[in-house]
């Protein structure tokens, strides 16, 4: 579900060059798709993210056979994964659309910072063995589009609560009514969450010596591929959320 792919941080080659316009084609029909099927919410909201979920589980299995060296080991990853995808499954399904539409924009917005800020920036990789693309000023460019993207919405929230007072809208009040740095850093954290759930479908595709987990997606690769971040993050956010519904019960 992001614009761009992380996983290219850094000097861009000819071919990927000549790729763009496809990576562009194939992200806004992503996008045109997922936001279709937010609009209409219920049943067919829910149907997208478990078609989603199917998708990349199927696709996390693939990968898991060709490292498991025995079925016991086989059986176990597939357990895993079912476990893994299926929780993010159900958070997104169960969050409120307006949080469900907040945790995707923070992983877009993460990938996005990124990408750009790997590739103007470049420096020291993470964890070259893994993903050899990633560096540290990507994660932090990540961070910083997180931050600032979970305060925006943050920040709308209460503007638009503000609305219901007697005087109306007002930036004060909604300034007032929420915490916008603390919305930021929780931002950059969930950015760090997104990352590490990037980082482990690469060490997946690294021990299965595989360059993406399908060829599904023109320019893009798998399911898996576009959802390996928003995985972690739907489950970060999905449980605090709940956590938070029955302690205020």
């Amino acid at each position: 579900m992001a614009v761009a792919d992380p996983s290219a941080e850094g000097a861009a080659t000819p071919a990927r060059r000549s790729d763009l316009p496809v990576r562009v084609a194939s992200a806004v029909v992503m996008l045109a798709i997922a936001g279709f099927a937010i609009w209409r919410d219920g049943v067919v909201l829910d149907c997208f993210i478990a078609l989603v979920a199917f998708a990349a589980y199927g696709e996390y299995v693939m990968l898991a056979s060709r490292i498991a060296t025995d079925p016991a080991r086989l059986g176990a990853a597939a357990i895993t994964g079912a476990f893994y995808i299926g929780w993010a499954a159900l958070a997104l399904i169960v969050m409120p659309t307006p949080l469900l539409i907040a945790v995707i924009g923070l992983v877009i917005c993460t990938d996005t910072g990124a990408y750009f800020t790997g590739r103007a920036l470049g420096g020291p990789k993470i964890a070259p063995k893994i993903s050899p693309s990633k560096t540290w000023a990507g994660l932090a460019g990540g961070m910083a589009a997180a931050g600032i993207w979970l305060a925006l919405v943050t920040l709308s929230g209460g503007y638009m609560l503000s609305a219901l007072g007697p005087t109306g809208p007002s930036l004060t009040q909604a300034l007032a009514i929420t915490n916008v740095g603390m919305a930021a850093l929780a931002g950059a954290g969930l950015a760090v969450v997104a990352q590490a759930g990037d980082f482990y479908e690469s060490w997946l595709k690294r021990r299965a010596g595989a360059k993406d987990s399908s060829r599904l997606i023109p320019g893009h690769g798998g399911v898996f591929d576009r959802v390996d971040g928003l995985l972690p993050v739907a489950i970060v956010a999905g449980t605090a959320w709940a956590m938070g519904l029955g302690g205020g019960a």
